[in-house]
């Protein structure tokens, strides 16, 4: 589809309206000061083994609370990873990362870029356990998780990356600063010989409650876009 048509699309999808024109955001050179080098892993298992590994994980408290592990949804080895920060009550009950309100926000998202979870796409969290009353991922939790969340990027070998909401940011990006500070930029992710470039973006649940910052979300899927990815 063309750019505006897939702008229309989007903006209408994600309740913005009327369509204006945003500015042109050329694509940016990686960002030095915030890309992560995250240590290789151990050997690596395959997907279904690292599946199961998660299934069974009781190395935080989250094991205890949780109905199941929520692992990924979508398309592995995608040429795009989505990385969220860690399931709701409804991806508890599912077993499915992004369901509910704001996982079909990020499927009109998606679609107005030409993603689908149902063709291209590859889902996961940086939790695979819900935290209880869907508070905020402990630092933790998130140092317990993350290992399996680095063999599963690894595993699937993304072309890029699109990193969603602060947790997942901070925790792929090793930083602190916060989304708005990211946004605009192409980050890269090193990982076990890989250079993954990343995009950053707000989580589709803060745009539900925040809908004026609709618009940079779209900034970001046009970048995300710019990059050519098949």
């Amino acid at each position: 589809m063309t750019q505006s048509k897939s702008k229309a699309e989007l903006f209408t999808a994600m309740g913005i309206g009327p369509v204006w024109e945003l500015k042109n955001s050329p694509l940016a050179q990686a960002d030095s000061h915030s890309d992560s080098h995250i240590k290789p892993t151990s050997a690596q298992p395959s997907l279904e083994s690292l599946r199961s590994t998660v299934a069974s994980c009781r190395a935080c408290d989250l094991c205890e609370t949780r109905k199941q592990t929520v692992f990924s949804d979508g398309v592995a080895q995608s040429h795009l990873m989505i990385v969220g920060e860690a399931p709701g009550a409804e991806e508890d009950e599912t077993g499915m990362p992004f369901v509910g309100r704001a996982g079909q926000l990020l499927d009109r998202m998606l679609n107005a870029v030409d993603r689908s979870r149902k063709s291209n796409v590859y889902i996961a969290n940086v939790l695979k356990c819900r935290p209880p009353g869907n508070r905020d991922p402990h630092v933790g939790e998130i140092e317990k998780c993350s290992d399996h969340l680095f063999q599963q990027i690894a595993l699937n070998n993304p072309k890029v990356l699109l990193l969603v909401g602060r947790f997942s940011i901070q925790t792929l990006l090793n930083t602190k600063k916060s989304v708005g500070e990211l946004r605009g930029k192409v980050h890269h992710v090193t990982l076990n010989g890989l250079n993954i470039p990343a995009i950053v973006t707000y989580h589709p649940a803060y745009l539900l409650r925040r809908p004026e910052e609709k618009s940079k979300a779209w900034d970001d899927l046009l970048l995300l876009k710019k990059l050519g990815i098949q």
